[in-house]
């Protein structure tokens, strides 16, 4: 696949791709993974090019894909066209990516997840970062604890029938695939681990109570612990948000992903299955903010 190809994560009868659960993050068939070969404490292993059933490619796909089948031609904006107070026009340049505004991110919470986010570009971001961590996160294997991220970050008009695509989704097989158990729990004396970590945020178009924002991000997912056959890898991938200003909060009416932009591997030792276990059990997360 060639660089600037466009990823489509449409369902068929949506003149995109055939629906695939084990696509790449990017809608390609193929990717190429982290994985060392041998023993994974060993540094500067050879890394080979996997097909597309690898684990990354079985996981990494999880909740954004989906979603795009289910809403990729659903927008997300109001009829106004006036920008937000202190919104930049699209495409400026200079310190707005990676200067902080002083704002506070958000007013309150949702169960876990941040809420009452600012109606303008800094609150949009805020929201989509945060609303991409937790759509990225392990509790979206569990039926209970999908439905609930899904009803805190997801606009209500499309959250039910978004619910019930997921949980055909994520079928006993899906799980299995991953390691995980029937019902989406952990098999005794592992950790699974599914992280979603924002490395940026960008807005592609914002209005009075619609926004578009792309969250450029990298991700963990797999099992860590002695035995363990699904080593835990890295991925990246840029995620598009389409946001809309509902009862007061920014909220996702739909989503797509797309692969990249991924940076040249480092030559770190990687950890063993015991050290990165740890590290999850340790490490908490972020509220994310401009």
């Amino acid at each position: 696949m060639s660089p600037g190809d466009e990823h489509d994560y449409r369902g068929k009868d949506q003149g995109g791709r055939p629906d695939d659960p084990y696509s790449t993050l990017g809608g390609t068939r193929q990717t190429r993974t982290r994985l060392p070969d041998g023993d994974a404490g060993l540094p500067h292993a050879r890394r080979p090019v996997r097909n597309s059933r690898s684990l990354v490619t079985i996981t990494g796909v999880v909740v954004l894909l989906i979603a795009a089948i289910a809403f990729a031609n659903r927008g997300g904006g109001g009829d106004e066209d006036a920008a937000a107070p202190g919104a930049e026009k699209p495409g400026t340049t200079g310190s707005a990516p990676t200067a902080a505004t002083g704002t506070k991110p958000v007013q309150g919470k949702n169960g876990t997840i941040a809420s009452g986010f600012a109606r303008d570009e800094q609150g949009a971001q805020s929201a989509a970062a945060n609303y991409a961590v937790a759509l990225g996160s392990a509790e979206m294997f569990t039926k209970e604890g999908r439905r609930s991220i899904i009803q805190a970050t997801h606009d209500p008009a499309v959250a039910a029938e978004l619910q019930g695509s997921l949980d055909s989704a994520y079928s006993r097989t899906f799980l299995e695939n991953v390691g995980l158990n029937d019902d989406g729990s952990t098999p005794t004396g592992l950790t699974f681990v599914s992280r979603t970590v924002p490395v940026g945020t960008k807005v592609v178009k914002m209005e009075a109570d619609a926004a578009t924002v792309e969250v450029w991000s990298t991700g963990l997912v797999g099992l860590a612990g002695q035995g363990s056959t699904k080593p835990v890898t890295e991925t990246w991938f840029t995620i598009s948000q389409e946001l809309k200003w509902v009862g007061g909060d920014w909220k996702i009416t739909s989503s797509t992903q797309a692969e990249g932009p991924t940076p040249v591997n480092g030559d770190n030792r990687a950890s063993t299955a015991d050290e990165m276990a740890e590290a999850v059990d340790a490490y908490g997360g972020f509220t994310y903010a401009r």
